[in-house]
């Protein structure tokens, strides 16, 4: 037990409790704070950090602790930032982002040169050194286009891209001086570096993909999944320093790999952002901000000079690669500013090629004092181009990602409409978890669209075990969309039976989508079941119908098999859109099997949306030679068949095979069977099927009365006439 005589309150803190708490007030305190008077978040947490540290009240110490939560916050940043980029846009763009990277490390590098060289003084050697630390940026507002939701628009894609070449050439330009300084720079350094850094590139991005998939098919606990997440980023980031390469390199490329098996609206993903953005990244800006001392501006000319050259031609020189950028490819103005405010802001490579050049000893002076690669004026004066830059840079970006934000929002009309309305039916709970995923991704990540989580307990079954099943179900159903913070509508409904209670509880609710679960005794002759088939018959809205081999995140593509004049139903519009928000969400590419004019209308409609996704097309009309598909369609595909109700225009009758097909030659694929919406066509009293056989004896009970009736009454008439 401590006593308060106990406690050491000396400064800087050493107690471990209080530093972390006074920490986390401030990542509290500090945005709510500056927020009231509209300034972004994260210069509040960078000036509490020049307010708490050593250069400030001293209150805390840059020690290993912050040290190491800060370079976590980094390495944090930038696997953020390969994880949300849209990396169709990404393969799209290759050409600009490169002349991007290029530019903005030009510009910086020969006016910082020239600039050091003239206007400070300082030799060859040196005057590349710092220059090369202008060129370098860390993505420090990307928390801010993230919030926003901007963060795969083509601006941000074009800017991060930009900091890996950015980084990497100035890193190989840092190693570069500091050979030629210790005459280490040989051909052999050069070839070291090339195979250990094609090794190092190889492993991510060709072995990773492997025990990842791995992974995820085998293991569904969150918490497992979300560590072994942090390992996979921290173990490229730490091959990267072992091949030579900056530990940031490594835990981008590590978002890049991941990407394709995080679905956005996951909630992983989720988890991801929340522990991300509530505790390493603010810790990550809160040591920056002890890094500063403002004191710098007081220490004479000298310090002043170099300062003010230093914060003039790195900001100016980003601003004209920005501006340059945006003139050539034809950016809107927000676009233009949000590369600016993006790659304007230095703080992690550029501290260090700064401190690296700053012990780099060339010589020593006839007092025996060392003479620095970099001197301590320069040192300083980066410093203060931290601070200053992460603050211009967080209010551009956050006046940029604002503005970005509601011009997305207006032109996102159909993903806005709320008269859409989502359905998933609940039967099985080992399915819960796969249908609530592809539920969220049928529903746009900014729409208004409600989603509905149905369970029917039928007269058929036990009501007392069915209700705690289906509790069980529907609590489970809230708590996974909950952890993707989306809201999911809960109905439990009792009816004569399943289908019933299913197809009335579509009309009351005015559902559109209805998704549900393939049963589990699926055979080639009760393939969809007598469920099923009623709510086929019962609603004429879009129905897709799901069987899970594998978690969705596995999935590497989507292919999509459509039948002939599948674009004259109704609903052809509304399943494009949705299969193409599901891909997008996914990061799936989609190939495209149908009758050439049905290609081009999928085409139009491809190009109409303007998605950023990989689409094919390929002609296939022979449906009697559906197998020919088998061989297209891989473990880690996707399969979607587009189907049609019987008596509709795109219906064929090859269609009546499928069940043979998909339960012999498809039984280890994850599929769906996709029913558009179509029109009414009339009931037929044939297919009317009631579960209770009393209520239809005596409906025909009732009709023979009646008909009876009816003949004795013809027959007094006739008399009556005689």
């Amino acid at each position: 037990m401590y006593l308060l005589s106990d406690l050491d309150f000396s400064l800087p803190f050493k107690n471990p409790v209080i530093i972390f708490s006074l920490v986390l007030f401030i990542i509290l305190f500090a945005p709510i704070l500056l927020n009231k008077i509209k300034v972004p978040h994260i210069i509040g947490l960078i000036v509490a950090g020049v307010i708490v540290g050593p250069y400030g009240l001293n209150l805390l110490s840059r020690d290993s602790s912050i040290v190491l939560f800060g370079t976590v916050g980094l390495l944090y940043i930038m696997f953020l930032a390969g994880l949300e980029i849209d990396l169709t846009e990404f393969k799209k763009n290759r050409n600009k982002i490169l002349f991007f990277g290029l530019v903005t490390f030009l510009f910086p590098l020969i006016l910082g040169a020239l600039a050091s060289y003239y206007l400070l003084g300082y030799g060859i050697l040196s005057s590349i050194l710092l220059a090369s630390m202008f060129s370098t940026h860390t993505l420090v507002s990307y928390p801010i286009a993230s919030r926003y939701g901007v963060a795969r628009n083509r601006a941000v894609t074009l800017t991060i891209g930009g900091t890996m070449i950015t980084d990497i050439l100035a890193l190989l330009i840092l190693a570069a001086i500091v050979g030629m300084t210790k005459e280490e720079v040989t051909n052999t350094f050069w070839i070291k570096l090339g195979v250990s850094s094609v090794i190092f590139v190889a492993i991510v991005f060709f072995g990773f993909p492997f025990i990842i998939r791995w992974f995820f098919k085998q293991f569904e606990d969150s918490v497992s999944q979300y560590i072994f997440v942090l390992a996979i980023v921290f173990m490229s980031s730490f091959l990267a320093e072992v091949a030579g390469i900056e530990a940031i390199i490594g835990a981008f490329f590590s978002g890049l790999v991941l990407n394709k098996f995080i679905p956005h609206s996951s909630p992983l993903m989720n988890r991801i952002d929340f522990v991300g953005n509530a505790l390493f990244i603010p810790f990550f800006l809160i040591s920056v901000g002890m890094l500063v001392d403002v004191s710098v501006l007081v220490k004479g000319f000298g310090a002043l000079k170099v300062a003010g050259v230093i914060v003039v031609v790195a900001v100016a020189t980003k601003y004209l690669a920005a501006v340059l950028t945006a003139k050539l490819f034809n950016l809107s103005k927000d676009e233009g500013k949000m590369i600016f405010g993006l790659s304007t802001s230095h703080a992690a490579a550029t501290l260090a090629i700064i401190l690296v050049g700053y012990n780099t000893i060339i010589g020593e002076t006839g007092n025996g004092e060392p003479i620095r690669l970099l001197s301590e004026d320069v040192l300083n004066g980066t410093i203060l181009l931290i601070l200053v830059s992460c603050a211009i840079s967080s209010f551009v970006v956050e006046k940029a990602s604002r503005n970005l934000a509601l011009q997305e929002e207006s032109g996102e009309l159909e993903e806005k409409s709320t008269d859409q309305k989502i359905m998933i039916s609940l039967a099985y709970p080992e399915t819960v978890t796969e249908l609530v995923d592809l539920g969220l991704m049928l529903k746009p990540k900014k729409s208004d669209i409600s989603i509905y989580a149905l369970h029917i307990i039928s007269d058929e079954t036990d009501p007392d075990k069915a209700n705690a099943t289906g509790r069980k179900m529907m609590e489970k159903a809230v708590m996974h969309a909950a952890a993707t913070e989306s809201t999911i509508i809960p109905l439990t409904r009792f009816d004569m039976n399943i289908s019933n209670g299913i197809i009335y509880s579509i009309k009351e609710q005015n559902i559109t989508d209805v998704l549900i679960g393939l049963h589990q005794h699926a055979d080639q002759k009760y393939f969809l079941g007598p469920t099923t088939e009623r709510i086929l018959k019962g609603t004429m809205e879009t129905l897709y119908i799901y069987k899970s081999a594998q978690p969705f995140n596995t999935l590497k593509r989507m292919i999509v098999v459509v039948p002939p004049r599948a674009e004259f139903e109704p609903g052809f519009v509304h399943w494009n859109n949705k299969l193409f928000g599901i891909a997008k969400e996914a990061g799936l590419s989609i190939v495209f099997y149908a009758h050439p004019a049905t290609l081009k209308e999928l085409d139009s409609q491809f190009h109409r949306s303007g998605r950023p996704i990989k689409a094919t097309f390929i002609q296939f009309s022979n449906w009697d030679d559906f197998l020919i598909l088998g061989r297209e369609v891989k473990q880690n595909d996707l399969f979607v068949i587009i189907s049609s109700r019987k008596g509709h225009v795109s219906y064929i009758s090859q269609l009546e095979k499928l069940p043979y097909f998909l339960t012999s030659y498809f039984d280890t694929s994850s599929f769906i069977i996709l029913y558009p919406k179509q029109l009414e066509v009339g009931l037929n009293l044939e297919d009317i099927e009631q579960a209770d056989s009393t209520l239809l004896e005596t409906i025909s009970d009732k009709i023979s009365v009646v008909n009876r009736a009816g003949s004795l009454l013809k027959k007094l008439l006739n008399k009556k006439g005689r």
